[in-house]
């Protein structure tokens, strides 16, 4: 069902709770990355406008369902206020409503047992903030918790953000019917991570890329010798069974030709490059090889659509970084609908300095990868039930 945005109501002095997503990086209690704040800023700045007063509420790390000075917001109204040029007040929740036209923020959330618990009682202390309830929460819509489902059914009015509505235009509505080619790039550590996604995606899609160490499972379960690459034997009969569906239904799906090795995960182990798929034992795999890139960034300079989910290798370190960053510049010089579902894949294309030329990079982790893996977000469907 469509969702009502925040540009499709009269906000015009409205008292409006909000729940953003300001579960920032911390260092003690100074912020290392403001991302998230600033990601509020077009729904926060656009609702100031209007002469609305708001009061914001969002979680901080994972307290013990008490206060706890480490996961305090204050540090995060402190940015905010330089960031709006306005004061942002600390709004206790027992407190009396705030004063016509101020910005407050609650204390962090799950300092309360409620939230969690999606309690009723505590949604109700939570409604009496506003007259209007925004959802500009994205990376916390996948929980069903008391001030992203239980407090949004008390308001008769309900809308999202600009970010929220921005990601499920692209994770959701975009991808409906999709432009041919449709391919999906699936990569990261465990294929267990991964099922959902790719069995909701295999449907849908035309080609379906794999690469990072739930590559080395796919491998592994066709007979290849992978060496001391991870591999999820658990799920080396599940990955048959996918590759097998995939052959059934005309599903074009690629796995490493080879591979970047070492004899150790160390970001100073010695790199070399595998003749083949074969990897040899005493070695792992921690990025996929020449050959193997050439391949995928044929599959991705042709495509209509590209989804993107999990790094190629371990990125973080240069000598691993290859494979992960030249999948990042062949998206940004597709001519095709680019999307980054978020977590590590979205840190890449950051490190390729590409971050401009890619379409949509989420701001969910989860929850971009259970949106799009079908599931229906409990804060998505608080806002349209």
């Amino acid at each position: 069902m469509p969702i009502t945005r925040i540009d499709q109501l009269d906000l015009n002095q409205k008292r409006v709770l909000m729940r953003v997503d300001f579960n920032t990086p911390m260092d003690g209690t100074v912020i290392t990355d403001d991302a998230r704040i600033r990601a509020a800023l077009p729904t926060l700045n656009t609702l100031l406008e209007a002469g609305c007063t708001v009061t914001l509420m969002s979680h901080l790390g994972r307290p013990k369902d008490q206060y706890e000075e480490a996961y305090s917001l204050k540090p995060v109204a402190q940015r905010l206020s330089q960031l709006i040029h306005r004061p942002v007040h600390m709004m206790e929740l027992e407190a009396n409503l705030p004063t016509k036209g101020q910005v407050s923020m609650l204390e962090n959330l799950r300092f309360w047992p409620g939230e969690k618990k999606n309690d009723q009682e505590f949604a109700q202390k939570l409604a009496r903030f506003g007259d209007i309830y925004v959802n500009d929460a994205f990376g916390a819509a996948h929980r069903a918790h008391a001030s992203i489902d239980a407090v949004a059914r008390l308001f008769p009015v309900r809308a999202a953000g600009f970010l929220l509505a921005r990601e499920v235009h692209y994770l959701r509505d975009q991808l409906a019917e999709p432009k041919r080619p449709y391919v999906a790039i699936m990569g990261g550590s465990k294929v267990s991570d991964k099922i959902g996604l790719i069995k909701h995606l295999m449907p849908r899609v035309d080609t379906i890329v794999v690469g990072g160490a739930m590559s080395y499972t796919f491998l592994s379960a066709q007979g290849v010798e992978v060496g001391d690459s991870r591999v999820e034997t658990s799920f080396l009969n599940e990955a048959r069974d996918l590759m097998k569906e995939c052959e059934a239904t005309g599903v074009h799906l690629l796995l490493p030709l080879d591979h970047v090795v070492a004899t150790a995960f160390d970001a100073q182990a010695d790199a070399t490059i595998t003749l083949d798929q074969t990897i040899q034992p005493g070695s792992m795999g921690l990025d996929i090889g020449p050959e193997t890139i050439h391949l995928y960034l044929s599959a991705i300079k042709d495509a209509g659509t590209i989804v993107w989910n999990g790094p190629m290798g371990v990125f973080e370190w240069d000598v691993f970084s290859t494979g992960t960053i030249s999948v990042a510049e062949a998206m940004a010089e597709a001519e095709g609908l680019t999307i980054v579902g978020g977590g590590d894949s979205a840190a890449a294309v950051r490190k390729a300095d590409v971050e401009s030329q890619i379409d949509h990079i989420s701001t969910g982790g989860g929850a971009a990868l259970e949106l799009l893996s079908g599931i229906a977000l409990p804060g998505l469907v608080a806002l349209e039930g």
